[in-house]
């Protein structure tokens, strides 16, 4: 049974966890043809708990506090409630009426994805607004108007300010993966954003853990929500064998190297803590022969995508990522999740290793600990309850190897460094060496590579400014907002990479002009 979401004053109703055998089918789900016929086409046939939770009680007008982690089946789970509600009643001027607001592009641009595949049969227009390219034809989907907006916070401010996005008619309000984006530094925008919606509003929150910052906000937010719960909030998926292997930080990366080249691994994700810190893994992989890149928010957009779309069709099974970054990923056959360095935040751990063991398959994470990690194990022991199995040959002598020096709260990165790292750099803050600037504060050009509703976004210039709205989130956070979305295209070399193609929708949604 799941875990239940913890008490607030408005949280009086709670969903049961269907049975295997009461599961129903999502022609029992009372969604409208459109949608069931959209569900068809994509060979969905019963829904997941989630799902199956929350679709009733959305479609019956009710707020809903939701915990569940990435590969649940969340985004359709508050996607297709929204689409037959606009679908039944359609907008009569160009304001729109549903928002979605995501800590990262990528997420956005998944998101968008699954309202345009679920909608496709309808006439619910969208758009999606990131940061990190020209805002002139999210601009021009706006005037022309839309239904839904799925957003990253420093773009939907930014063009707030500007005049360019009315939220007056905003009747569903939705929070997705709302404890990241708190760990972004997102609160005061999304207090903003909050207040300029209609106090009249369905609101959905939906996150990964439920710390109490999370239950603060839904205090603040949500009025007598409907709970799901599909995950216990501390708790990683079943399926998941964990271990972690007491190293030290110059071990570290030959470690890896050994299981990487000798352990059945498929496709695996390497977590480190700084943008710097994946460069130089994914350079030392690849110079020991493994085919191997990096992801993080000082990536230019084209580099992102095609290192998505070879991490997604196996042409580079490994992929060395960031917490932010590694947000939006949706690949279900991660056999693979590698903790190169603990992250500062436990949650952030039970968020790594969510990437593995979906869709029913057995996942493996590791997790490298030197002695300068040990609290942070130790948290994260705490969070989940119990202990992660040491994997043998495990040596804890090391913890002695630098008996009388001073206890520092940071570890290196591959290079094996002791660096100190501030409190917060598992969201991209603090740590290696040669940190990368924060994200400038000057607008983008009003015209531009963007092709504003194309989820998959548009190749950005690569020394374009960061947008107004997100230069407040420096470092990592700041990044997330200010580059593009991964694409279904990928090129050999960048200067030849073709843009990524139309993103082609039946009725309403934005489709991408040629470039100007």
């Amino acid at each position: 049974m799941a875990a239940p979401v913890p008490n607030t004053p408005h949280q009086t109703h709670t969903t049961a966890r269907p049975s295997a055998s009461t599961a129903p089918a999502f022609d029992d789900l009372g969604l409208v043809d459109p949608l069931r016929r959209a569900l068809r086409d994509d060979g969905y046939e019963t829904p997941t708990p989630i799902q199956a939770q929350s679709i009733p009680a959305l479609l019956a007008g009710r707020d809903m506090l939701g915990c569940a982690q990435t590969g649940t089946g969340k985004t359709a789970a508050f996607a297709l409630p929204i689409l037959q509600r606009l679908h039944a009643s359609p907008r009569r001027g160009t304001q729109p009426r549903a928002l979605v607001l995501a800590p990262t592009r990528e997420l956005a641009v998944q998101i968008a994805e699954s309202f345009r595949s679920y909608g496709k049969h309808t006439k619910v227009s969208g758009t999606t607004l990131f940061g990190g390219v020209s805002q002139f034809h999210q601009v021009k989907a706006l005037r022309r108007g839309v239904d839904v907006i799925v957003a990253t916070p420093g773009r939907l401010l930014d063009l707030m300010e500007q005049g360019f996005v009315d939220l007056s008619s905003i009747e569903v309000f939705v929070l997705d993966e709302a404890d990241r984006m708190l760990d972004m530094g997102f609160i005061k925008p999304i207090q903003r954003i909050a207040a300029a919606v209609p106090a009249r509003r369905q609101t959905l929150l939906f996150s990964a853990t439920m710390p109490q910052e999370i239950v603060h906000l839904a205090e603040a937010l949500l009025s007598d929500p409907a709970r799901v719960a599909v995950t216990p909030v501390a708790s990683a998926a079943p399926k998941i064998e964990q271990s972690v292997h007491l190293v030290p930080n110059a071990g570290k990366f030959a470690l890896l190297e050994t299981l990487l080249k000798h352990e059945s691994v498929e496709r695996a994700l390497v977590f480190v803590r700084t943008k710097h810190g994946a460069d130089r893994l994914s350079r030392k992989l690849e110079s020991s022969g493994l085919r191997a890149g990096a992801i993080h928010g000082n990536k230019a957009q084209n580099a992102r995508q095609r290192a998505l779309e070879a991490f997604r069709n196996g042409r580079m099974p490994i992929l060395v990522a960031t917490d932010v970054a590694a947000r939006g990923i949706d690949v279900d056959d991660v056999s693979h999740v590698f903790n190169f360095d603990l992250p500062f935040e436990p949650e952030a751990y039970v968020h790594r290793i969510g990437r593995t063991g979906r869709a029913g398959a057995v996942g493996t994470a590791v997790a490298f600990c030197d002695r300068d990690e040990r609290g942070m194990l130790r948290a994260i022991e705490r969070l989940l309850g119990t202990s992660i199995p040491r994997a043998d040959g495990s040596d804890e002598s090391h913890e002695d190897d630098h008996a009388g020096e001073p206890a520092r709260r940071g570890s290196g990165g591959p290079n094996g460094s002791h660096r100190g790292a501030k409190q917060g750099a598992g969201r991209g803050r603090g740590g290696a060496p040669g940190r990368g600037p924060g994200a400038s504060s000057k607008r983008s050009p009003k015209r531009g590579h963007d092709r504003g509703f194309d989820p998959r976004g548009a190749k950005p210039h690569a020394n374009r400014p960061a947008p107004h709205g997100a230069s407040e989130r420096g470092g990592e956070r700041g990044g997330e907002d200010r580059t593009g979305a991964p694409g279904r295209r990928v090129g050999t070399h960048a200067a030849h990479t073709p843009s990524t193609p139309n993103f082609r929708m039946t009725r309403g949604w934005h489709k991408p002009t040629k470039r100007r």
